[in-house]
């Protein structure tokens, strides 16, 4: 055979791989999935330039598009490779896979113009943070099915300094952007991977189900408002396990839709875990619950938490007229290390999407129990304060030792319209939470929720 024609053999081997998608990746890894996918390529094959400088945007939808031709044909994979990929918001497809090398960083870029606006969440009414709409989140997708974002730890940048710097002059009338969200979707994972920057939010899972988020580094500036780590929803089957967060604001806030808009939707988040997370967030909470809660938030299981340096531990946030209900909610074996509060409830939030909400929508908090708590170097105790009218009820804390700073506050638990009792706990609870005379366990479900029988499968690059 000639060597003309070898080499056009050989060309056309190599073009016909790069049609379906499939390319023999060097250095291939292994990874852990919900699913593995049959086809495969690489951003490189779509133009994509990991400079750091050119903007990727088309090569990104170009890949996911192009790939998304595969999903009733075992599905694909997008592999991120070493390299810094500069791009606006994109959208992901179902049966897709978003691989990033441990080398890859992928920036959000910096031009307003390339976070498309979108309207205000259905549950919201309005943006959070301006009536206008929101911004696209720098990875999208919705009305999806099994869809993992991962990695063997790269990293995504929001770069969102610029975001943040118009926020605080309050030069924005939309909603910054959050670096993930996924809408209206089933079977999700995120993991494995480093998300930094953020010009808002980092993770928000919305109106979604069977949710699996493992091995998160997430890092943002302490000084810098809501930047919240993970944020699910409205979502129901949701695990959330082995994450490291520093956060500007709550390094995970469960939610469910704003006053009227909440309740009308009437989506709650419930069936909901979350274990060995470790948490710095000096001026807000480890985990809150709330303050959109007008959805309802339940079944709620946290465990194994670590928080330094951090305001409160897990927070319910609330108020008049979000009505629906903070109920079964269930924590135990917290480590908690240099902080202002311990227990902390707030029925008074007060942020409200116009003047249109229910005076008489009260929210039910209810059955809310604490376990296996060690703290030290705390100013305050607890700061729990229900509603007039409207109390917190149920609140059961067991087997708690706290030990204060050296100019701690004078009252330690200042408790008002709340419910509940205490067992083992020093220091002395306040009087509404009185101590019973024999010990208790206050209660953690003993069975396992289905997002926990979800088993991952080894694939490969």
């Amino acid at each position: 055979m000639s060597h003309v024609a070898t080499i056009v053999i050989l060309g056309l081997l190599f073009l016909q791989a790069a049609e379906c998608g499939i390319q023999n990746i060097k250095d291939a890894v292994t990874y852990s999935a919900i699913n593995c996918r049959k086809h495969s390529a690489l951003l490189t094959d779509f133009g994509a330039v990991g400079d750091g400088k050119t903007l990727n945007t088309k090569a990104f939808k170009d890949a996911v598009d192009k790939l998304s031709q595969y999903a009733s044909d075992g599905g694909a994979q997008l592999i991120v490779p070493p390299g810094n990929w500069l791009t606006g918001s994109f959208n992901l497809t179902s049966h897709f896979t978003l691989f990033l090398h441990k080398d890859a960083v992928i920036l959000g870029s910096q031009d307003e113009s390339e976070w498309p606006l979108l309207p205000a969440l259905p549950s919201y009414g309005q943006g959070r943070e301006a009536p206008g709409g929101r911004l696209s989140s720098l990875i999208f997708g919705t009305n999806l099915t099994d869809v993992v974002i991962t990695g063997n730890n790269g990293t995504i940048d929001g770069q969102g300094a610029p975001w943040w710097e118009k926020f605080k002059k309050g030069l924005l009338n939309v909603t910054r952007p959050y670096l993930v969200e996924i809408m209206y979707s089933n079977q999700i994972q995120i993991s494995n991977l480093t998300f930094t920057n953020s010009p808002s939010w980092h993770i928000h899972p919305t109106y979604s189900s069977n949710i699996t988020i493992q091995g998160l580094t997430i890092l943002a500036p302490v000084s810098v408002p809501n930047t919240d780590g993970i944020n699910p929803d409205s979502c129901s089957q949701t695990r959330i396990e082995d994450c490291y967060i520093v956060s500007g604001d709550d390094c995970i806030a469960v939610k469910s839709g704003w006053d009227q808009y909440g309740i009308k939707f009437g989506m709650p988040t419930e069936h909901l875990v979350i274990r060995r997370l470790t948490c710095i967030s000096p001026k807000s909470a480890t985990i809150a619950l709330g303050s959109e809660m007008s959805g309802g938030i339940r079944d709620v299981r946290v465990e194994d938490v670590t928080a330094i340096h951090t305001e409160s531990s897990i927070r319910i946030k609330t108020a008049v007229g979000r009505g629906a209900y903070v109920k079964d909610i269930y924590v135990r074996r917290l480590t908690l290390k240099t902080m202002k509060y311990v227990f902390w409830m707030t029925g008074g939030y007060g942020s409200h999407p116009g003047e249109g909400f229910d005076p008489k929508a009260l929210p039910a908090i209810q059955n809310i129990n604490y376990r296996e708590v060690v703290a030290e170097n705390v100013t305050m105790p607890a700061q729990l304060d229900g509603i007039a009218n409207d109390p917190f009820k149920g609140i059961c804390i067991s087997n708690v030792s706290i030990s204060l700073t050296e100019k701690p506050k004078k009252l330690l638990w200042n408790c008002t319209d709340v419910e509940g009792i205490t067992s083992n706990v020093t220091p002395k609870a306040c009087d509404l939470l009185p101590e019973q005379q024999k010990p208790i366990d206050c209660a953690f479900p003993e069975d396992k929720l289905a997002i926990e029988g979800v088993k991952l499968t080894t694939c490969s690059t």
